[in-house]
């Protein structure tokens, strides 16, 4: 039961992250030490897993899908998703500084942390972490296109975005907005849901049909790319853990806590918030830049995960 809490709170946490243009629920599931077991647990859902329950049984079949595991923690990220997202949303209108830096610290110190899992250090694996920073750099300063509402557009923004959402270091929801269909989504999900209130069945069926094209794209993107990467960490570990090194250094650029924006967009809820924005430094910010409480929350963000880390450890140790 208690592990089970466990992987249900790390769901929550991934599902977080995932609101939240700039940080990715891949990073979340490496900060916990979950993310071979998730990209692992993906790939090995599969046709085969017919053959397994024919020859095998249930239960043989739901252990070997791992599907406690990832039951309980697509649960905690889907329940976070729906709950929390609104106290976050609060957070970035209301404390967006303070929120930021806190991110800001907890990367860094995920930075570190994954670093030091790279056993070996070469020129390849070097060129990895450059490489990747540079891209992930570029990424959090490309500016986002137009929306588009297709079918075609919604499958290829879920196949993408999920790819992102499990990478740590690049966030989901942040390359929605590079696709130009973050607020296409937002404004889809929550039209279905005043739709289910209001029992409009024609709305209904209308806006749940665009819903399954971007969960398609969502669950198709899932199944190939996690494949991909448990092959790439069977044979280049040092080096893919180089890369997603390299992807978390250079995002921290999209979560530098003080920004100036460039221009607006309008939410789902018609209200103005910060489209584009460039990174300043807090001497430049205009009003309260809060500079101590910032370095405190990025304190903060900073030890809450080495504290997770030593959690882990004295798990593991206790096994």
């Amino acid at each position: 039961m208690n592990k089970t809490i466990i992987i249900f709170l790390k769901g929550l946490m991934m599902g977080a992250a995932d609101v939240i243009p700039g940080v990715s629920g891949g990073t979340i599931a490496f900060i916990t030490g979950i993310y071979q077991r998730l990209i692992v647990g993906i790939k090995n859902v599969d046709f085969k897993l017919l053959k397994t329950l024919k020859t095998q049984g249930f239960k043989h079949t739901w252990k070997q899908a791992d599907a406690s595991f990832l039951l309980t923690l697509f649960l905690g990220i889907a329940t976070s998703i729906i709950t929390l997202s609104k106290g976050i949303t609060y957070l970035l209108k209301e404390h967006p500084i303070l929120l930021w830096a806190y991110f800001f610290g907890l990367i860094i110190a995920s930075s570190l942390i994954i670093a030091k899992q790279i056993k070996q250090w070469n020129k390849v694996n070097i060129i990895g972490l450059l490489s990747a920073v540079i891209l992930s750099y570029f990424i959090t300063i490309a500016n986002p296109s137009e929306a588009n509402d297709s079918n075609i557009y919604l499958f290829f923004s879920g196949f993408i975005a999920i790819i992102a959402m499990i990478l740590p270091g690049i966030s989901g929801s942040f390359i929605l907005l590079l696709l130009g269909s973050y607020r296409t989504i937002m404004d889809i999900l929550s039209s279905f849901i005043d739709a289910v209130r209001s029992f409009d069945t024609s709305l209904i069926l209308s806006l749940g049909s665009q819903i399954s094209v971007f969960v398609i794209g969502l669950i198709l993107g899932l199944v190939v790319f996690s494949r991909v990467l448990t092959w790439l960490f069977e044979r280049y570990q040092n080096l893919i853990l180089s890369i997603l090194t390299g992807f978390m250094i250079g995002s921290l650029n999209k979560v530098w806590p003080w920004k100036k924006v460039i221009s607006f967009r309008t939410n789902h809820q018609g209200e103005e918030i910060p489209f584009i924005e460039k990174s300043i430094l807090p001497s430049s910010y205009e009003g309260d830049n809060l500079l101590i409480w910032a370095v405190i929350a990025s304190i903060i963000g900073f030890g809450t995960i080495f504290m997770l880390n030593i959690f882990d450890k004295k798990k593991n140790n206790g096994k």
